[in-house]
């Protein structure tokens, strides 16, 4: 069971951080699920919600960027869509963080690939299966 219902951060550019969110996550089956609007919030935030199963759990918004630092890392299905992850954020306009391939120092099948996001942030695909 997870144990953080859900997580944001915010942009510097809003509009570039959706479209590589879009693109990156796309391989692991998390989409965009709902957009909140500057009209819908009183113009002080705008926001998208990307998850599986119409729940959003991981947002990106409008406003003052956080320092670059985060580290978020999304579960992947398997190995080829760590790959699959990498390829896209790259191709989305992301920096490479650390290619696809084992991390055995965290544990054995420790599968794992990560990207800076426009704004610096360390997002990763990993993979916990034996595959």
């Amino acid at each position: 069971m997870n144990v953080i219902d859900h997580m944001g951060l915010q942009t510097s550019d809003y509009q570039r951080a959706l479209a590589f969110y879009r693109q990156a996550l796309a391989p692991l089956g998390i989409s965009l699920v709902m957009q909140v609007t500057a009209e819908q919030s009183g113009g002080r935030y705008e926001g998208a919600g990307f998850g599986r199963n119409g729940k959003p759990s991981f947002w990106i918004g409008s406003g003052k960027q956080a320092a670059p630092g985060l580290h978020v890392a999304f579960v992947a299905d398997n190995r080829a869509a760590v790959d699959a992850f990498h390829r896209a954020a790259l191709a989305a306009g992301g920096k490479d963080n650390g290619a696809p391939g084992l991390r055995p120092h965290y544990h054995p099948n420790y599968y794992g690939a990560f990207v800076l996001d426009p704004d610096g942030h360390n997002i990763e695909a990993v993979c916990h299966r034996p595959e």
